[in-house]
């Protein structure tokens, strides 16, 4: 007879609690599709050999799971590297900091310093109609692309961002990126999104954005040079034509949310 106690509770918790965390995380992450796809996998693997026990099937169920890890990581390299990193990132463990650190304040203060010179920076470029790609690092490290262009790790300042993008800069069409409250790199090159949802009257520094946000979880801000709309792009969206007012008001929940 089958005996179901205390530690089969716990067991189903656990597994439960850890199966929604991978979730939670890899819809963060952009990979959720993997998520899905796995988990409908090993549901069908299961009702074939252990409920139904279907043998041929449940045969060669059994054989494709002993090679699947191998095959997912063949097929997703890029994905799995995004949701490793992600799951190794400081913002995952940023609890255990918070149990030693008493200066949430002065954390929170940190994140919101660099929102109001770069507001500020989008508002002047939009009436100029002077391009711009912004990017703002968040959980997932964004060195890879930094080294792609000039490092510059200077302090955050509207007059250097506007310089930064000044038409007759060398350093103007590329992207600059912010990270750890610092501008870290310009001129950097981003991944271009390839997704036929974007309008066509967008050009590549949207696309670049939206690149980017789906790649990793970093806040991208495009001024048109065109027609001087602000857009920005997070979490594999992108949107368009923002108010300055509308601007500050979503970087501010964004710097807020990572700080915590």
């Amino acid at each position: 007879m089958f005996d179901f106690g205390i530690k089969d509770i716990i067991d189903i918790l656990l597994f439960a609690l850890l199966l929604f965390y991978i979730y939670r995380m890899m819809k963060e992450s952009g990979t959720i599709n993997i998520f899905y796809g796995v988990l409908s996998f090993i549901v069908v693997w299961a009702l074939a050999s252990e409920i139904f026990n279907m043998r041929l099937i449940g045969t060669i169920l059994d054989r494709f799971m002993a090679i699947g890890l191998i095959i997912l990581v063949i097929l997703f390299q890029e994905p799995i590297k995004r949701f490793l990193v992600e799951l190794g990132s400081n913002r995952r463990w940023q609890f255990l900091r918070k149990l030693f650190h008493h200066g949430k304040d002065n954390m929170e203060t940190d994140a919101l310093s660099w929102v109001m010179p770069v507001v500020y920076a989008c508002m002047s470029m939009s009436k100029s109609k002077t391009g711009a790609l912004i990017v703002i690092e968040q959980s997932i490290p964004l060195e890879h692309y930094a080294r792609t262009g000039d490092i510059i790790d200077a302090n955050i300042n509207t007059r250097l961002i506007e310089n930064i993008f000044f038409k007759n800069s060398p350093l103007h069409d590329g992207a600059l990126i912010i990270a750890g409250n610092r501008l870290e790199a310009a001129g950097c090159i981003l991944p271009v999104s390839h997704d036929s949802d974007v309008p066509r009257s967008l050009g590549l520094r949207h696309r670049s954005a939206l690149g980017i946000a789906q790649a990793t979880d970093a806040v991208a801000i495009v001024v048109s040079e065109e027609t001087g709309n602000i857009s920005i792009a997070h979490r594999g969206k992108l949107s368009t034509r923002l108010s300055t007012t509308e601007l500050e008001h979503r970087l501010n929940a964004i710097a807020i949310t990572a700080a915590k």
